[in-house]
């Protein structure tokens, strides 16, 4: 028997925004974030995978279309933000950047073009596409809050032979969204009676240990240690369904099984 999504109807009326939709996490997240209602914008630059994905949503009930991007690329960044807006409105107030690619190399013989292309796609596109996004979002009136989901990885936090690009692209793209915390927290308006009204968007951080994704394939680590990327697309889905009132930093989850944690 097919299986239909249950709509929760807690992110109804809402449209996200899902780089890496084509498979592994960001796959996932669409599933789940469409499962609670909302439409999902599927942005990857492997078309296959992100029209896979789309399917995968519609088959189960939910409503995804596909949207080409290369998260490196600046043009493209300002296109598929513009274009949302311009299909959706204001509606358009989800923005998970998930995109994120490894290429290992030691100290020894990393290779300058795999370095550069690693923070280019685990750290400077995600940041430079939420500064897109937080553009068009500041307007916003009073009473609605977007929300920015950063996925990171427990590599920002620890260090690891043959990931110099890796953990370094995710240490800059955690500090970097630490600092952006902080931008929005002194944005606040100060009300006539001394009250203050938040940043109309809301920037929250996932650090998940290993997932069994194709991108940990490379690695060899055993499935029983990693966690399913559903996991950690159902701790996305929590964080923009929270009051918006409140805000998490930063939340870990780790496979109960992760041999070396705490580390």
């Amino acid at each position: 028997m097919e299986e239909r999504m249950v709509d929760s109807g807690s992110l109804q009326g809402r449209v996200a925004l899902v780089t890496g939709g084509a498979s592994g996490l960001g796959r996932a997240t669409c599933l789940a974030l469409a499962q609670a209602g909302a439409h999902v914008a599927v942005a990857d630059i492997d078309a296959a995978g992100s029209e896979a994905t789309a399917k995968l949503v519609a088959d189960a009930g939910g409503s995804a279309d596909v949207v080409p991007l290369d998260v490196t690329d600046d043009a493209g960044r300002r296109r598929v933000v513009q274009q949302l807006f311009d299909a959706h409105g204001d509606a358009f107030d989800i923005l998970v950047n998930v995109a994120g690619i490894d290429r290992p190399g030691y100290i020894t013989d990393i290779d300058l073009a795999d370095y550069q292309r690693v923070q280019a796609v685990n750290c400077e596109g995600p940041i430079f596409l939420t500064s897109e996004f937080m553009k068009r979002v500041q307007h916003l009136p009073e009473g609605r809050t977007a929300d920015v989901v950063h996925v990171v990885s427990l590599s920002a936090i620890t260090s690891g032979s043959g990931a110099i690009a890796y953990n370094g692209s995710k240490a800059g793209f955690l500090n970097a969204t630490r600092c952006i915390q902080r931008e929005l927290r002194e944005k606040a308006v100060q009300q006539p009676d001394g009250t203050e009204r938040p940043f109309p968007c809301r920037v929250q951080a996932v650090i998940p240990a290993a997932m069994d994704t194709p991108m940990m394939e490379q690695w060899g680590i055993p499935a029983h240690l990693m966690m399913p990327p559903s996991a950690v697309a159902e701790m996305v889905r929590t964080l923009v369904t929270l009051p918006p009132s409140s805000f998490v930093p930063e939340m870990q989850i780790v496979p109960r099984l992760e041999p070396n944690f705490p580390r």
